[in-house]
Order: structure tokens, then C-alpha cells, then sequence
């Protein structure tokens, strides 16, 4: 590589590496020059290791979690944030961002035949084949719900099919940085090759809270949706949150107010929860926990990782 030095007396090299539009030409930058591209995660937490805070938690109520402070920048629990975890339903994190990002939230999509096969035990919105809602309803469905039938809907509407829209999820997930996750569905159905670690979903996450859209949504503890089905019958769905600190099942240590987050849970991935919520210094603290036992391991070890960003 041939370093331009202009600005320090010398004249550039017309032969130098123009980095910036480069990277933009090759599409993994979005800005061709540099007074447009902001610092790579100049506003989020980078930790200088891989455990950090391990021993003042029980640490073996999961594989892998993290605990960061976005407003102060500090990474204050972190355990394996590098390694492989399988996300489950927390893929829907992705799946939000990106139709908020590129889709138009008040078109109306028809739900098909492949959105709503569903096995029995999945976890769904109560959709129907031929169901017009619009995308704005399906993100609620997707996130409250938990709809593995909205994540479907959602990819076919914004893509045309589901593999279009999970190459897209891959092609994105790269841009934000997470270089060490691998999509296979916008639902996150157990793959093996659908995977991705701790930090990528730190990156995933903070993205989407800078979308409005998002935000409003996660936060929402219930929801009705209104829509027409396939006869153009008016249907009415009520969707509420599968987070138990929102629905009051659990309580947040002192000093924490949960604004909301996204569950996750098959027998491969374990226990799963990607939180937002805030300390007594109205700091905006990002939580998550990977591959619990069970669901009792995942909110006492979450309320351990709370309670030390209070």
C-alpha cells in the first residue's frame, strides 16, 4: 500500500490507495470519501479482552453475555463475546432493521402459503395465507410476538423471497461489523450454519436502536393489530411482549428501568435475551445473555449483570 501524505509538505501520490473509495466501490463502506465516513464504532463499546467481570457474577448460568454501557462507552461484563452462540429468535433483531431500514413501514404485504407452515410448537403471530397487514403490524408481530410467521412475511415482502432477503441480512450484518456471524433464515430456526457471537449482536443491536422505529417498538408492551384477512373480514390480533421484566414476571435491580429486548429460546441456542434499558444516570446500558439452561438461569443471571451497571 502506497500512503499519500499530503498535508505534511509533500505533494500525493497520484498512485496512492484511495482506501475510502475503495472500500465504498467494493460496497463495504457506504461513504466513498473520508469526511463522510465516520470512525468504525466510534459510539460504541470495543473491550480490551474477552472476559471481563466474570468472577463478580455466577458466570456458569451461561455460555456466553455481555453487559455494556453505551453512553459512558464501557464494557462492564463480557464472557466469551467472541465465541460461536446459535441466536435463535434474537435473529429477529436483524430482521427488524432491515425492513425498517429499507422497507416502507405503511405498505401492505399478503402474508403466503410458506410464511404461515409452521410447525406446531413454533412460535407464531397468528397469521394467515392471504392476510394484508401492513409492515409496520408484522414488525410489532415480530418483536412482541416472537411471529416466526412475520419474519417470513417480512422477508418475502421486502425481497420477493426468504433466501434474497437472508442474503441481504448476511450482506448487512457485515457492514455493522459482525464479521463472525452467519445467517440462514429471518426467523433464526435452528441451523447449524445460522450462527453468530456475543459482540456481532452488541453491533446488530445498537444499530437498530438508532432507528426510531425500532425503538418505539421494542418498547411497547402490547400491541393490536387490525388488518384484513384473505375474505377482506376485518381481523384483530393482540400481540404483548415475551420479555419477563416487561410483562412484571421479573423485577430489575434498583437503580435499572428495562425499555424492552428480545427473547430467544430453542434447544440448540438454550435461553436467550438481548435487553436495552436504563441506569439511575439515565445511561443507556445494552445486556445480553447467551445459552442459558434454562429460563431461570437466564433472568438470575441477567439481574446479576443488571445489577452492576446500576
Amino acid at each position: 500500500m502506497v500512503y499519500s501524505l499530503a498535508g505534511c509538505g509533500q505533494k500525493a501520490d497520484p498512485n496512492a490507495y484511495r482506501i475510502y473509495e475503495s472500500s465504498y466501490y467494493y460496497d463495504i463502506t457506504e461513504a466513498a470519501f473520508v469526511e463522510e465516513t465516520p470512525l468504525f464504532a466510534e459510539d460504541l463499546c470495543i473491550p480490551d479482552s474477552e472476559n471481563i467481570g466474570i468472577k463478580k457474577v455466577d458466570s456458569s448460568l451461561a455460555k456466553s453475555g455481555a453487559v455494556f454501557n453505551n453512553t459512558s462507552r464501557k464494557t462492564i461484563y463480557s464472557k466469551k463475546i467472541y465465541d460461536k452462540v446459535y441466536p435463535a429468535s434474537t435473529t429477529k433483531i436483524l430482521t427488524a432493521y432491515i425492513a425498517i431500514r429499507y422497507g416502507n413501514l405503511d405498505e401492505i404485504y399478503t402474508v403466503s402459503e410458506h410464511a404461515c407452515d409452521q410447525t406446531y410448537d413454533s412460535s407464531v403471530a397468528g397469521l394467515s395465507p392471504g392476510d394484508k397487514i401492513t409492515l409496520r403490524d408484522l414488525l410489532f408481530g415480530l418483536i412482541l410476538a416472537s411471529g416466526n410467521d412475520a419474519a417470513i412475511a417480512i422477508a418475502e415482502g421486502i425481497d420477493g423471497d426468504e433466501k434474497t432477503f437472508v442474503e441481504r441480512m448476511n450482506k448487512v450484518a457485515k457492514k455493522l461489523g459482525a464479521t463472525d456471524s452467519h445467517f440462514v433464515t429471518p426467523n433464526g430456526l435452528h441451523d447449524e450454519d445460522h450462527y453468530t457471537t456475543a459482540y456481532d449482536m452488541y453491533l446488530i443491536f445498537s444499530a437498530a436502536l438508532g432507528e426510531k422505529e425500532f425503538y418505539t417498538i421494542l418498547s411497547t408492551p402490547e400491541y393490536t393489530a387490525r388488518f384484513s384477512a384473505a375474505d377482506n373480514s376485518v381481523k384483530e390480533k393482540q400481540w404483548k411482549s415475551t420479555n419477563s421484566y416487561i410483562t412484571g414476571e421479573r423485577t430489575a435491580p434498583d437503580g435499572i428501568t428495562v425499555i424492552g429486548g428480545k427473547t430467544g429460546t430453542t434447544g440448540a441456542a438454550g435461553y436467550c435475551l438481548v435487553m436495552l434499558s436504563e441506569n439511575s444516570n439515565k445511561d443507556q446500558i445494552i445486556s445480553m445473555v447467551f445459552d442459558a439452561e434454562n429460563r431461570y438461569n437466564l433472568y438470575d443471571l441477567m439481574n446479576q449483570l443488571l445489577s452492576k451497571a446500576g
